[in-house]
This record gives C-alpha cells, sequence and structure tokens, in this order.
C-alpha cells in the first residue's frame, strides 16, 4: 500500500492504518530502535508506541514522508528509553559514544537540544545533502540509525578503518559547517 494511502486510513480513523504501517513499516522501526536500545523486548514496546504517536499525530498531521515521520517517533522514544534506562543503571553501548561523537561537533547534546530544532534540521539537511552519497549513508548509517562501525564496514564493504576515518572527516566536516553557520561549538 502507498504510503499517501496509509496517511489517509490514518485521517479516516480506520484501524487498518495501524496494521498496514506494521506490515510496510514495522521492520524498519524495529531496526531503529533495536540499534539504540539492544533489547528485543523494549525495541517492539517502541515500535507499538510509535504506531500510538502516529494514530495521535496524524489528525494535525499530514507526513510528506511517513517513513521519515515514523523513523523519527520510534527514535525519539528509543532514545527516550535509552535514557530512562541509562539513569537506572549506567551501562555501556552505542548510544553514549554516538552522541560523544556528536557533541564534538555541536558542541550540545542532539538528543536532547538539537534534533527537534527547525534550523538546526534545515542547516544539516543541507550539510549532508552536499555530501557525496557514500559519506551521507554512512553517516546517516551510524547517527541516525545507530548502526555499529562493524555493521557499517560488512554493508559498505570497507574496513572499518576507513569507515572510522570517513565519519571522523565527516564530523569534522560538519563542525566547520556549522561554525560557518554561526552555530557555536
Amino acid at each position: 500500500m502507498e504510503d499517501a494511502q496509509i496517511v489517509r486510513l490514518y485521517w479516516m480513523r480506520s484501524e487498518d492504518a495501524i496494521s498496514e504501517t506494521a506490515r510496510k513499516y514495522g521492520p524498519y522501526c524495529r531496526t531503529i530502535a533495536y540499534n539504540i536500545l539492544q533489547n528485543e523486548e523494549d525495541s517492539e514496546e517502541c515500535v507499538s508506541d510509535t504506531y500510538w504517536r502516529a494514530w495521535n499525530a496524524m489528525p494535525d498531521q499530514r507526513p510528506a514522508r511517513l517513513a521519515a515521520f515514523l523513523g523519527k517517533i520510534t527514535r525519539n522514544l528509543a532514545l527516550n528509553r535509552w535514557e530512562g534506562a541509562r539513569a537506572e543503571k549506567r551501562g555501556a553501548g552505542q548510544v553514549p559514544l554516538l552522541l560523544d561523537e556528536l557533541r564534538e561537533c555541536t558542541g550540545q547534546n542532539p538528543a536532547e537540544q538539537l534534533v527537534d530544532e527547525l534550523a538546526f534540521a534545515e542547516r544539516m539537511n543541507r550539510f549532508l545533502g552536499a555530501l557525496p552519497p557514500e559519506k551521507r549513508k554512512i553517516f546517516m548509517r551510524r547517527y541516525w540509525y545507530c548502526s555499529s562501525i562493524r555493521e557499517i564496514s560488512a554493508d559498505f564493504a570497507l574496513s572499518e578503518s576507513k569507515v572510522k576515518m570517513v565519519l571522523l572527516r565527516t564530523r569534522r566536516a560538519l563542525k566547520t559547517f556549522l561554525e560557518q553557520e554561526g552555530i557555536g561549538v
């Protein structure tokens, strides 16, 4: 089913909207949640919460890109759940490392302060749009989907050191770009 049809089901308040969303975007949302949480049960709960949030948000919004809309909801829910778990017990994992890496560029915690700011999002889109496709995909896999260096390396048939170097150079370029845009670091 096409995204426009799924959105129309939400607007009509048809329960089929959730089943169609789960069929088409369930694996996508689960991957996002699992890469952050590293826990199947918590990931499934985030995905279920994503459908609920989408259901409640649709009468007010009509997303142009349903995948991005659902991905953002899932990612924010997973980060919130991760933060809650982290507050209870300080565990190791990808998320603290990712946030530290991005903090070098932005000087702030992007998960808490920058992700939802429209001006920052517009600048990030311009920065990402100017990157060569492979670098953009590697950057997005790391910082949006929270994939490990090993996963990215395998998927792109690159050495782990090459992936790390691409990410380092891209973060440096991002820092320079943000400074030129007037966002102090």
